[in-house]
């Protein structure tokens, strides 16, 4: 039994290894979904928030975490979801900010529209519905490329 030997750090660490499953390029630490890690004797405590009540990928989360652990050897694992306070984008890293943006999603800017162009970095940019691909995401179009990419809205 593993779990009594790991830090919250490693498992920190470990957790970097679970993606979103919307946006595979981001893990659920850099998005700031997994918001707590506790260790205790042989008991590992994980809290996690829903970027929004009622995210239809929160179960599929919470089974990646279980899956991702479980393969390190941790088999007392408690899954704890918090609402309060409730998620952010300001809780997204720095790291996933610059991911998403590789990736081709417009980071979250408290302005309210993408900054600019993920694909050719262009400031012209028009809004094309305030719905994307998923319903934490609007959709975007760049003016001087004519791309459209998602906008990851900010909350």
């Amino acid at each position: 039994m593993i779990t009594e030997q790991v830090s919250s750090k490693q498992i920190w660490a470990w957790l970097e290894n679970v993606p979103d499953p919307e946006i595979p390029v981001i893990s659920v630490v850099d998005l700031g979904v997994v918001r707590d890690v506790k260790t205790d004797g042989g008991e590992v405590e994980i809290t996690i928030t829903p970027t929004y009540s009622g995210c239809p990928a929160m179960r599929v989360i919470e089974l990646d975490i279980e899956t991702e652990l479980a393969k390190r050897g941790v088999d007392n694992l408690k899954l704890k979801t918090s609402i309060n306070p409730p998620w952010t984008t300001d809780w997204l890293s720095v790291k996933g900010r610059a991911r998403l943006e590789e990736y081709g999603i417009a980071p979250p800017r408290s302005a309210g529209g993408p900054e600019r162009c993920p694909v050719c970095k262009s400031v012209e940019v028009e809004k094309v519905s305030q719905f994307g691909s998923t319903p934490c995401k609007a959709q975007w179009r760049c003016k001087s490329c004519l791309e459209p990419f998602d906008y990851f809205k900010c909350i």
